[in-house]
């Protein structure tokens, strides 16, 4: 069965986003609007854990896309900064749970208002209409994909 020409027009979307959203340089741009100091590789997880925390390290790991104890190294650091802390899950007392402090608080919101400023002059000619329509199905996309392998 040939793919409809959509179907292949938003794979090759999805490719080229996926592309643009993993190079190094994006990070790079992020961070350094942001004001920050942060290695690139660590900051993503600083953010997964800031929207998804309290998370173990197997979880954030799947999240993120990365090998278990790549992560696991990764999240030491984000300790060793003072940027997370590490709890006993209260769902599996087993496993160490990562949380954001008051500190990693300060440098996510420092990067969501740098990256709110570098998107809106990707934005800057979409109307409001154009952009909510965008978000809406881009989150439906994300849940219908979530959920059919889930």
């Amino acid at each position: 069965m040939a793919m409809s020409k959509e179907i292949v027009q938003l794979h090759n979307t999805l490719i080229d986003l996926v592309g643009f959203m993993n190079r190094p340089q994006r990070d790079t741009a992020l961070i350094q609007e942001a004001g920050i100091s942060l290695d690139r590789a660590i900051f993503p997880l600083l953010m997964g854990i800031q929207r998804h925390g309290p998370i173990g390290v197997v979880e954030l790991a799947e999240l993120a896309g990365r090998d278990y104890t790549t992560v696991s190294r990764q999240v030491t650091k984000l300790e060793g900064l003072g940027l997370i802390s590490r709890q006993v899950s209260k769902a599996d007392r087993r496993i160490r749970a990562a949380v954001i402090t008051a500190k990693g608080r300060t440098m996510a919101a420092a990067l969501d208002e740098a990256r709110e400023r570098l998107a809106a002059e990707v934005l800057k000619n979409w109307s409001k209409k154009e952009l909510q329509d965008l978000v809406r199905l881009m989150r439906r996309f994300a849940d219908d994909l979530i959920a059919w392998r889930s």
